[in-house]
């Protein structure tokens, strides 16, 4: 299988969250939709690999780039964006930016 870039991915949704980036935003928007809400800090070049859990997952970034890879497919992650995860399929995620990255993520 070959992986591309997709600027609009079916799970990648940009601009969702006006920058900088507000927590209580985030949440406000999350939690009727029944999902928590925390924060993960990764310095540059961090990747988490190969992941599959069994809820449903959000992420928005915070601060940085990040690049996450959805059963096979990559996508771009800048703050703001919001990223939904299926529950059940594999992803990855990187650090791709020049310094820290932070980003929230909540389960169903």
């Amino acid at each position: 299988m070959v992986s591309s870039t997709h600027e609009h991915h079916e799970y990648l949704r940009k601009k969702k969250f006006a920058t900088p980036v507000k927590r209580e935003e985030v949440e406000r928007d999350w939690q009727p939709r029944g999902y928590s809400v925390d924060l993960f800090v990764d310095p540059p070049g961090k990747e988490w690999t190969d992941f599959v859990h069994r809820e449903d997952e959000l992420v928005t970034v915070v601060s940085g780039t990040m690049e996450f890879t959805i059963g096979g497919d990559r996508c771009v992650v800048e703050p703001g964006d919001e990223v939904f995860i299926p529950a059940g399929v594999k992803h990855s995620t990187k650090n791709i930016g020049e310094g820290e990255a932070q980003w929230l993520y909540g389960y169903a």
